[in-house]
Formats: structure tokens, C-alpha cells, sequence
């Protein structure tokens, strides 16, 4: 968990800094008024936006490169047998059912039995499985997972997320500046300008915040799995789906998912107590009794 909440961060300052870098370059300004002594808040609002989703969506532009290199999946391009003939029918049958462009199909090699799916577009998206997956599922249940994470696609929910964890990151950029502006101010006693406390002040304020307006991003990831669920339900029938996720959970491995990675993939650890606001995905009996309730 505490690593994935890092790396949230880590990847959204680097992205900050880089492009707090470029901006300072083309020479745009104007965060404090004309007299240099309060924020501008309206070019405070514009720099955050523009930061802010900046982020999101560059991490969105390369999602399916990212997918490919941290997991080592490989995609077919031409079936090699029939388990990935029958995987790739699956997913083109699915997703022409869905009304989505075909997904590029790929396996990555680990244990567990896992899938996820990513991509910047409808229309040109990635749904990778996992060799333990294939292994270690009956058919009917690999075909429930894919129809999960076709699902995903269709409704759109990695760019979804990507504006929901822009939009995050405006208020906390904003909110951060804000804090160290007044602490510059009132602390360090800077009357015009901003002073190094600002900066220190602001970085600090920026990575509490964000692992705070984290469990946001992360509230939404999980309520995209139960519609996830209904989806894959409608597309390869509620039993299978209900038995696909009864396997994962009678599955005694950990997902080898890498934690940039863990929101995308069908399964989660199960957490309690303040530690389930930092979850990706629900419950796995949530998730079943959710589509034992379905109409």
C-alpha cells in the first residue's frame, strides 16, 4: 500500500517539477500580484489545471507503453495454439459486443491469476492476462475476466480516471501553494517574493495532500470494479463472473501485479480499517455478493 501511495506521488512531483521547469523556461509566471506580495489566484487556478492534468493525462498517453514494460507482456500478434486463438475470438467477440474498437490481446508470465486492462482510448486499448491465469482457470472463468476487463474499456474507465486524478491534483497544487504561501508569510516573515520556506513548505504540503486526495482516485478505482463486474456479468453471463471471482478468491496467491500497476488489474489484496481507503479494488465477497444482487 505504502509503496503504491510513494510512487502516486513520486510519478506526480516528478511530472510537477518537469513541467514547473519548462514553464519557468517559456517564462510563465505571475503565481503572486503585481506588487509580488499576494498570490494571483486566478494564475494560480491556471498553472494548477494545466499542471494538474497535464499529469494525468501524459501517465494516460503512455499507459499501454508503461503496462507492456512493467509486467513484460507480450502481445499476439499472430496466435501461436489454440488457448490463444481461443483468447483472442474471446476478446474480439466481446468487444464487438461492447461497440469498442479490438484491443491489442496480451500475457504477461506470473503465477497468480490476474488480467488488466489499459490504454488512452476506446478504441485502441490492451487486455493482458496473466500465464496463472490461463493455468490455473476453467475457461468459463478466464472468459468471465476477459469479458471484466473489456468492460473496463467500454466504459471508458481509464480516461475517466485520468481526469478524476487530474482534477485531484489542481486542488492539491493549489491548496499546497496556498499553505506555503501563508506559512512563507507568517513563519519566515518574507514580505515580497517567496523565500525558500515557500518551496520546502509547499513540497512538504504537496506530498501530505496528495496521499490524502489519494484515497479519491482510489474510492473511484473501486467503484469502477463493481461496474466492472456487472459488465463482464452482461457479456459472458452472471454465473461465470460470480465463479470467476469465487476462484480468485479461493486463490491462495498474492497478485505479482507491479504497484504502478495494481489499479488496473481484477484483483486486490483485502484491507480493513483506515488501510481500505487506500484500495484499489473491494472486497472480493463484496464484489460477489454485488452480483448475486444483480437483476
Amino acid at each position: 500500500m505504502f509503496k503504491r501511495v510513494f510512487l502516486f506521488v513520486a510519478v506526480n512531483i516528478a511530472v510537477l517539477v518537469v513541467l514547473s521547469i519548462t514553464f519557468s523556461m517559456l517564462g510563465i509566471r505571475g503565481l503572486l500580484d503585481t506588487q509580488g506580495v499576494d498570490l494571483n489566484m486566478q494564475a494560480l487556478w491556471i498553472y494548477a489545471l494545466v499542471l494538474g492534468m497535464s499529469g494525468s493525462l501524459i501517465s494516460l498517453a503512455i499507459s499501454k507503453w508503461t503496462a507492456k514494460r512493467l509486467t513484460g507482456a507480450q502481445v499476439i500478434t499472430q496466435p501461436s495454439n489454440s488457448a490463444e486463438q481461443w483468447l483472442v475470438e474471446t476478446v474480439r467477440q466481446q468487444a464487438k459486443a461492447s461497440g469498442i474498437g479490438m484491443p491489442e490481446v496480451a500475457i504477461y508470465d506470473a503465477p497468480d491469476p490476474n488480467a488488466f486492462a489499459t490504454g488512452a482510448r476506446r478504441n485502441n486499448a490492451l487486455v493482458a492476462v496473466s500465464t496463472g491465469l490461463l493455468q490455473r482457470m476453467k475457461r468459463d472463468e478466464v472468459e468471465a475476466v476477459l469479458a471484466h476487463e473489456v468492460s473496463h474499456v467500454a466504459n471508458g474507465d481509464m480516461i475517466t480516471l485520468a481526469l478524476v486524478q487530474g482534477v485531484v491534483n489542481t486542488f492539491v497544487i493549489v491548496l499546497s501553494r496556498v499553505i506555503g504561501h501563508v506559512v512563507d508569510r507568517v513563519v519566515f516573515k518574507t514580505e515580497r517574493g517567496h523565500g525558500p520556506g515557500f518551496w520546502i513548505v509547499t513540497i512538504l504540503a504537496q506530498i501530505v495532500l496528495g496521499i490524502l486526495a489519494s484515497t479519491i482516485v482510489f474510492w473511484f478505482s473501486r467503484q469502477r470494479e463493481f461496474r466492472a463486474d456487472a459488465g463482464g456479468a452482461r457479456l459472458a453471463g452472471r454465473n461465470k463472473m460470480i465463479g470467476a471471482l469465487e476462484a480468485l478468491q479461493a486463490s491462495v496467491a498474492q497478485p505479482h501485479l507491479p504497484d504502478q500497476m495494481a489499479s488496473f488489474g481484477i484483483s486486490g489484496g483485502t484491507r480493513g480499517g483506515l488501510a481500505r481507503l487506500f484500495t484499489t479494488h473491494p472486497p472480493l465477497d463484496e464484489r460477489i455478493e454485488a452480483l448475486k444482487r444483480m437483476t
